[in-house]
């Protein structure tokens, strides 16, 4: 795998992570819990599709989406969707920053398994 490969997978594996933080603010947001908490379907639908931070993430899922077909025309499947694994690891350390979420020990050796899950396919 060259170099050029190995950026488009981590471009497209880092902007799906950030489309889902992204994803996740949208859904948090003031305009959003109050369209949740009347339970008017038509509400949230609404609050949905005009939030920034919503459409923010479907965007950078799309452009993600786009890359990762340029490489899975150039690399075999077996070889590339391995790293997909990655973006568990970007959206556990997005969430630590910007969610304050908890990390626990299991949740850490988690990731260093799938780190050296990824390094190993890698490498094949």
């Amino acid at each position: 795998m060259n170099g050029t490969i190995l950026l488009l997978i981590l471009a497209s594996v880092g902007l799906g992570a950030v489309a889902q933080v992204l994803m996740k603010l949208g859904m948090t947001a003031g305009p959003m819990n109050e369209a949740l908490a009347t339970g008017a379907p038509v509400r949230v639908v609404v609050a949905v599709l005009t939030s920034p931070g919503v459409m923010g993430g479907l965007a950078l899922y799309g452009i993600a989406t786009v890359l990762w077909l340029g490489v899975l025309s150039r690399v075999e499947l077996s070889q590339a969707y391995p790293f997909v694994g990655l973006s568990f690891v970007l959206a556990a350390v997005l969430g630590y920053f910007v969610f304050a979420d908890a990390v626990s020990a299991t949740r850490v050796a988690g990731i260093a398994l799938i780190v050296a899950g990824v390094v190993l396919v890698g490498r094949g």
